[in-house]
Order: structure tokens, then C-alpha cells, then sequence
């Protein structure tokens, strides 16, 4: 494809006949370059919206109230998990009250862990106490670790 330019040949000449072997780009609005970029395979992305839904519940599970002997899922603290098409993922969450000791760290500790995926390109997690949090929002599982059952 590239010819070697020999020294007193002209330089145009070589460039124009390189200019005709690339095929011309062709007109790309930034809109439709932005939604082809989101449809890039990214890594984990031949798992179905569900599966990493389910990796991310796993995940999530491995973090605890340091004053709870129960992880952050089971105790009903996730509201919500959307999974954005590039892969980012929006956590909605709460805590037992708004002036819980564990405020300052355990959102932080869930978006970390979800961070770390493979299968995720980003993570943030909201803060929310609408609706407030409330014992029945636990799981089976936390309920009867807890003694509420």
C-alpha cells in the first residue's frame, strides 16, 4: 500500500495516490457516533441485563453493617439496580437511619465493590431515605439471622 518516496520525488504525487486507496470517511453525526459507541461490546457484555444483575446482587452481599451481622442486600437496603447499555450501573440505596454510624463508608463500599466487575464499567450509588427504612424490608434470611422470626 505505502510506496518508499524516493529523495526529488513529488511529494504530492505519492499522497494522492495514497488518498485513493483510503476509503473516504464517511459524514457521522456526534449522535449517531455516541449511540454506536454504547453498542460496543464492552467486557462481560455477552451476559444478559439479568445474569449481571444477579453478579451485582452477589457481589453486593459481600458487604456488611459493621453493626449487623448481615450483608447490605439481605437487610433491604438496595432499592434499586439499573444497568445502563455501557455497562454503567446506577445503585439506589438507604440506610437504617440517616444518622447510622456506618453512613460515611458503606455506600462507598458498595460502589467499590461493584466497581471492581469486570463485567462493569462504572458504578454510583444514591443515597435515599424516601421511603424510609423499615425492619420489613429484610430478607427471610436476615429476619431469622436477626431473630425477628
Amino acid at each position: 500500500m505505502s510506496e518508499e518516496i524516493k529523495p526529488g520525488e513529488d511529494v504530492e504525487q505519492s499522497t494522492e495516490a495514497v488518498a485513493e486507496e483510503v476509503p473516504p470517511v464517511s459524514d457521522v453525526s456526534t449522535e449517531e457516533a455516541t449511540a454506536a459507541a454504547s453498542e460496543t461490546p464492552t467486557a462481560g457484555s455477552d451476559l444478559s441485563d439479568e445474569e449481571l444483575e444477579t453478579n451485582i446482587v452477589e457481589m453486593i452481599k459481600t458487604v456488611y453493617d459493621p453493626e449487623i451481622p448481615v450483608n447490605v442486600y439481605d437487610l433491604g437496603l438496595i432499592y434499586a439496580i439499573r444497568i445502563n447499555p455501557d455497562r454503567t450501573v446506577n445503585i439506589r440505596m438507604t440506610l437504617t437511619a440517616p444518622n447510622c454510624p456506618a453512613a460515611g463508608f458503606l455506600p462507598g463500599q458498595v460502589e467499590q465493590r461493584v466497581r471492581t466487575m469486570d463485567e462493569v464499567t462504572d458504578a454510583e450509588v444514591e443515597l435515599t431515605f424516601d421511603p424510609p427504612y423499615h425492619p420489613d424490608m429484610m430478607s427471610e434470611e436476615a429476619k431469622l439471622e436477626l431473630g425477628f422470626l
